[in-house]
């Protein structure tokens, strides 16, 4: 399909330098050998349009019979978008769901009221050395799917439009850009796409949404003439017209946002809501453990063990 991006005259220079709302430097944690790199929420930044959880997992390097393994834990009022450049996650969920994630692939998991899943590197990958290197957003649901059932997507890369030319290559793995849509059921206005550009490609974010962002895994880009490496957020101000290009090296990068939500969300451990009752209605489930009894069961097929409540 063919590149079209409508790039608006001028250069990327040409950019107001204080269309950067905000700028986010992840900060950084090792999780046993593993590090993550947490973009969202920020101090000065809590959401990009729906998306409230950003994490750069990897790049890591693993040996046979290693690799990550994150324990049943419940999630409400959310979904988790799961999209890798590298490596393999294996999903397993309380409603059923078994899917092993590879590459340019998404797992799209809707929680709503309440739902629990299991993320391991895949028995197929621990067989020899391997490595992991991929973006975990969660999307805020809006409040009339707060209390719905939880569902559960896989979205193959064969399925997700891609466009490009000119240096740039896009796949688009949430909502709508540049006249696509992807395959997702979202439901609320939102993008969210991965894009390589070429060394020296310029790139337009789309227009008609109200929040949008940029993350840089890959290279560099500037914007307004400065330069961001990979592992930097910018926020831009709306209705501003954006065009970012790639440093002599290319880059790659996620482009995200949508329509700001209805109000503030809460946002404690795992759980996300509009009223505080919500979160504390969740905790006091989880931490009971009556599986099957209320907002909570355990993955089938991975139901030993469980991350307790904290504190």
């Amino acid at each position: 399909m063919s590149w079209n991006p409508a790039l608006t005259p001028g250069c990327p220079d040409d950019i107001e330098a204080d269309s950067i709302e905000t700028l986010i430097v992840p900060r950084a944690r090792d999780i046993g050998g593993f590090e993550v790199r947490r973009a969202l929420p920020a101090p000065r930044r809590q959401m990009v349009g729906p998306f409230i959880f950003f994490d750069q997992a990897g790049p890591a390097e693993f040996l046979t019979g290693q690799g990550i393994d994150v324990r049943p834990h419940p999630h409400i009022g959310l979904a988790t978008v799961t999209y890798l450049f590298r490596g393999d996650f294996h999903h397993r969920d309380s409603i059923g769901s078994d899917q092993v994630i590879h590459p340019g692939a998404l797992n799209w998991m809707v929680a709503g009221r309440g739902v629990s899943h299991s993320e391991r590197t895949s028995a197929a990958s621990r067989q020899g050395p391997h490595s992991l290197f991929g973006i975990q957003t969660w999307v805020a649901l809006p409040e009339a799917m707060e209390d719905a059932s939880p569902v559960f997507e896989h979205h193959g890369k064969e399925t997700l439009p891609q466009i490009g030319d000119d240096g740039v290559r896009l796949r688009l793995i949430l909502g709508r850009a540049y006249g696509e849509t992807a395959p997702a059921s979202v439901y609320s206005d939102m993008f969210y796409a991965d894009v390589k550009l070429d060394a020296g490609a310029r790139f337009p974010l789309p227009d008609g949404h109200e929040d949008r962002g940029i993350y840089v895994t890959e290279g560099e880009i500037s914007v307004a003439g400065q330069v961001f490496e990979a592992g930097r957020m910018m926020v831009f101000r709306p209705g501003d017209p954006i065009t970012v290009q790639a440093g002599a090296n290319g880059a790659r990068m996620m482009v995200l946002g949508g329509a700001t939500m209805s109000g503030p969300r809460y946002i404690w451990w795992n759980f996300v809501a509009s009223s505080q009752e919500r979160i504390e209605a969740a905790k006091e489930d989880w931490r009971k453990a009556n599986w099957g009894r209320g907002l909570f069961d355990l993955p089938q097929g991975d139901d030993q063990e469980f991350v307790p409540l904290p504190g």
